[in-house]
């Protein structure tokens, strides 16, 4: 269904009238703008931002982002100039159009291409993240379309969807984008592996998605019975990329995937999630070694809920989420979450202390009393944001290097490992006591001798596993050697000790 003007201000149920109107200014600027342009697929061009708009105000972000998304095209491909945006809408929607804008327009070709346009994502994402936020949403919607693009371009544009899009989405913890993009994706890139995949789940899905119903209302009559009222639940099935991911890891065995069908549960506090919980394990029996608890020790993107596996009397397994709506508002929109408003009893917008940090990833403009308030100054980018905008976009960072980085300290499956004093270090999976030390802090890093891990010393080239405690031993009489370089994962430890070594010298 196409979107209109008036859906996006209808969706806009958080934003001031004076918010409004600004978001309608874009709009009728953009409508002219792109007057007489059409899409690949015929229809009028201006369907592609509305379309826009309309899912960023969904995600009810800011209403400076949504006109933003509007506009993202604007002066890429029409008449309108930046001094055009800058006169009518001021610095910081220019400021967003034009980051935006500077993400499209890669000419290299292959890796360079893939390379080029990381770089300029992650530069842009540490200037302001609402900058990726509108990129993504856009790449969603081209997805959504691209049937309507050239044969020979769609398998490229997949493709960086899915070297690119879905692992940013899946490090901010976007989940809503992510599964929509990879499921898009999936065909276009695997196609031979999509229809296995389809064929698979074909011949059970609609015996799967009755028995799933049966069990959602069978636990929904369960809680009401035991007087719990502020909860509801849903249930869903494994998207068909996550599911081939995992096929591939489980000998193309469903009776391996345990988490195929999936009931959740959102309650009202953290006290209920584990009240439900029980309340699981006393309805059906739980199957050992699948409970996860995600809330006491969050995932690295920020995720939090209960995991539980259950054998259902259908003779199929299925797995239980339980968390809280704010939870699961993360879950579902990860970083850009941070920047929902909430409606304070007066009808005006009220900036949560859980959104404060996100704020602080928004320049200050001036123009925009909403977006700056109660912005904490001691808050700060995400460290894992400031590195891939620094460290891998150093001008003497090579092709190689940059693309080596990326896979091992970004789009590598991440593990957690405590300090003694439980703050949680992310770390790649193989990364070893070197690198943990180095993460830690660079002195500790070059005078590391070995580590207590989970109360066993080890040397320092030990690989972590996920959810290690690692207490670091340290020595004036140790120091980086070329030898450390190679049980050394991360691009971080690497580069300090070749820093290290080279001041040597």
């Amino acid at each position: 269904m196409t979107a209109t003007i008036k859906d996006i201000l209808t969706t806009m149920t958080y934003a001031t009238a004076d918010e409004k109107a600004l978001v309608e200014r874009a709009f009728m600027v953009a409508d002219k703008a792109h007057d007489g342009q059409l899409r690949k697929s015929g229809e009028p061009y201006i369907i592609h931002p509305l379309a826009i708009g309309k899912m960023l105000a969904e995600m009810g972000v800011d209403a400076a982002t949504v006109a933003a998304g509007i506009l993202h095209d604007t002066i890429e491909d029409t008449a309108v100039t930046s001094d055009d945006i800058k006169r009518d809408f001021g610095d910081e929607i220019l400021f967003l159009v034009e980051g935006v804008t500077k993400l499209g327009g890669v000419r290299y070709r292959g890796t360079d291409r893939h390379n080029e346009s990381l770089r300029r994502l992650f530069v842009a994402t540490s200037r302001d993240i609402r900058i990726l936020i509108i990129k993504l949403v856009d790449r969603l919607h081209n997805m959504r379309t691209l049937q309507h693009v050239a044969k020979e371009k769609q398998f490229r544009i997949a493709q960086e969807t899915l070297q690119i899009y879905v692992p940013v989405a899946h490090r901010l913890g976007i989940g809503r984008l992510r599964k929509e993009l990879e499921d898009l994706a999936f065909p276009y890139v695997y196609p031979d592996d999509h229809e296995r995949v389809l064929a698979l789940t074909r011949e059970h899905r609609k015996h799967d998605e009755a028995m799933l119903e049966k069990c959602r209302k069978a636990l929904q009559r369960r809680l009401g019975e035991l007087t719990l009222t502020n909860f509801r639940t849903s249930g869903r099935v494994k998207g068909l990329y996550s599911l081939y991911q995992k096929l591939k890891r489980r000998h193309w065995d469903m009776n391996n995937v345990y988490d195929y069908l999936a009931i959740r549960v959102i309650v009202g506090s953290v006290e209920e999630c584990y009240q439900v919980l029980g309340i699981i394990h006393e309805l059906w029996r739980p199957m050992p070694g699948r409970i996860k608890d995600y809330i006491a020790f969050p995932k690295p993107n920020g995720y939090r809920s209960l995991h539980t596996t259950v054998a259902t009397p259908y003779d199929r397994v299925v797995e239980i989420q339980i968390r809280t709506e704010d939870m699961h508002r993360a879950a579902e929109l990860g970083i850009a979450s941070h920047l929902v408003y909430k409606t304070q009893q007066n009808g005006g917008p009220n900036v949560t202390k859980n959104e404060s940090w996100f704020r602080s990833l928004i320049p200050r403009f001036g123009k925009t009393p909403e977006v700056v308030a109660a912005r904490p100054e001691a808050v700060t980018i995400p460290d894992w944001i400031k590195a891939v905008a620094t460290s891998y976009t150093h001008h003497d960072v090579t092709d190689d290097d940059f693309d080596d980085a990326l896979h091992q300290d970004f789009f590598s499956t991440r593990i957690f490992v405590f300090t003694p004093n439980n703050d949680v270090v992310d770390l790649p999976v193989n990364a070893t006591v070197v690198d943990f030390a180095f993460e830690i802090h660079s002195d500790i890093g070059e005078h590391v001798s070995g580590a207590r891990v989970n109360g066993k010393f080890v040397g320092i080239d030990t690989a972590l596993k996920n959810g290690d405690r690692v207490e670091i031993e340290t020595s004036e009489r140790s120091h980086p050697t070329y030898k450390w370089l190679e049980f050394a994962k991360t691009s971080e430890a690497r580069r300090k000790i070749r820093a290290y070594l080279k001041k040597a010298a």
